[in-house]
C-alpha cells in the first residue's frame, strides 16, 4: 500500500469556560507583569532607542516561544487556520509594543500608561466594521466622555501638551486591532499558536529595523531588556488566558489596576507623581471603559434572552 504523508495536527482552542473569578484573578496578575515591564522599559529608553529595547523584548518572547516553532517538538503550533490574521495581528501587536516604547522615553509613565487606556474606545469603532456589531448611543456617549478624558490629559495648545502624546493614543489604536483580532480568531486558534506568530512577526521585523539604531548594550541593559521580555510575554499569555474564563465586558474593569501599578512604581523609581489633570482625565478614561463594558454586558444578556426565546434556538 502506497505510504502517506501524515499531517500534523492544528492546535485547536481549548473550550471556554464560565468561571469569571478566575479569570478576574489572572487578569489581576497579567497587570502586574505588564506594568512592571512597561515601567523598565521606561526605564532603558534613557540609554537605548525604542526599536532596539523592542527587538529585545520580542527576541526574548520568541526564544520562549521556540519550543513550539520545532516541528518535532510536542507544543509545535505553527500549523494555523488562520495565518494571514495571525500574521496582522503579530504586525498590530508590534506597533502597539514600539509606539508606546517611544512614547515613554518623553513622557511620565501614568500619563502614558492612562492616554494608552482609551483602546475600548478603537474597540467600539473598530467592533462595527469588522465584527458587525451594533453600537448603541450610550456606548458612543461613553466614548465621548473618553475622548474628553484624552484632551483633559494631553491639553493641546498648552504649553503642557507634547507631540510625544500621540505615540500612546497610535498604540492604543494599534491595541485594539490586536483585540479585534484576537476576538475573530477565538474560539479557533489556540493560545500557543497565537502567541507563537506574533513573536516571530515581532522579532523578524525587529531584526530588519534594528541595525540602524544599534547602540551597544551594557549587560546591566541586556538584564534589563530580558526582564521586559519575561514579564510582557507572561502578562501577555495571562491575559489570553483570562479570555478563556471570562467575557472582555467582566475582565476590562479590572484591567485598568495596571494604572496603580505603573503609578507606584512610577513614584519609586523616577519619582514621577501624577498631576492633577492627569488623574482627572484617566478617571474619565477609566469611567468610560467601565460604562462600554457593562452595556457590553448588557447586550450579551440581552443576546442569550432573545436566543432562547427564538423558536429556533
Amino acid at each position: 500500500m502506497p505510504r502517506t504523508e501524515k499531517k500534523p495536527a492544528v492546535r485547536t482552542a481549548p473550550a471556554r469556560a464560565d468561571r469569571p473569578f478566575r479569570g478576574i484573578a489572572l487578569i489581576l496578575a497579567s497587570t502586574v507583569f505588564l506594568g512592571a515591564s512597561d515601567v523598565t522599559a521606561k526605564y532603558l529608553s534613557a540609554t537605548l532607542p525604542s526599536i532596539e529595547i523592542a527587538w529585545i523584548r520580542f527576541l526574548m518572547f520568541a526564544l520562549i516561544m521556540s519550543p513550539a516553532m520545532l516541528s518535532g517538538s510536542p507544543l509545535y503550533a505553527l500549523h494555523s487556520r488562520r495565518p494571514g490574521l495571525q500574521v496582522m495581528r503579530g504586525v498590530a501587536l508590534l506597533a502597539s509594543s514600539l509606539f508606546f516604547i517611544s512614547g515613554l522615553r518623553f513622557l511620565p509613565i501614568a500619563e502614558a500608561s492612562a492616554t494608552g487606556f482609551v483602546s475600548p474606545l478603537f474597540v467600539t469603532a473598530l467592533s462595527i466594521v469588522f465584527l458587525g456589531e451594533s453600537v448603541g448611543v450610550r456606548r458612543w456617549l461613553a466614548t465621548a466622555v473618553g475622548l474628553i478624558g484624552v484632551l483633559i490629559i494631553l491639553r493641546p495648545g498648552t504649553s503642557a501638551f507634547h507631540p510625544a502624546a500621540f505615540f500612546p493614543i497610535v498604540s492604543a489604536l494599534a491595541w485594539a486591532c490586536t483585540l479585534i483580532m484576537t476576538r475573530m480568531m477565538s474560539g479557533r486558534e489556540h493560545a500557543i499558536t497565537t502567541m507563537t506568530y506574533s513573536s516571530i512577526v515581532g522579532v523578524c521585523i525587529l531584526s530588519v529595523l534594528v541595525p540602524f539604531v544599534w547602540v551597544a548594550p551594557s549587560w546591566h541593559d541586556i538584564l534589563f531588556g530580558i526582564f521586559i521580555g519575561v514579564a510582557s510575554t507572561a502578562g501577555q499569555w495571562i491575559v489570553v488566558l483570562a479570555f478563556r474564563y471570562a467575557d472582555a465586558s467582566v475582565l476590562a474593569p479590572f484591567s485598568y489596576t495596571q494604572l496603580l501599578w505603573v503609578s507606584i512604581l512610577g513614584f519609586m523609581i523616577f519619582g514621577e507623581l501624577p498631576d492633577i489633570w492627569t488623574v482627572i482625565g484617566a478617571v474619565f478614561i477609566v469611567g468610560s471603559g467601565l460604562y462600554t463594558a457593562h452595556r457590553e454586558r448588557v447586550r450579551r444578556s440581552q443576546l442569550l434572552v432573545q436566543a432562547e426565546r427564538s423558536p429556533n434556538a
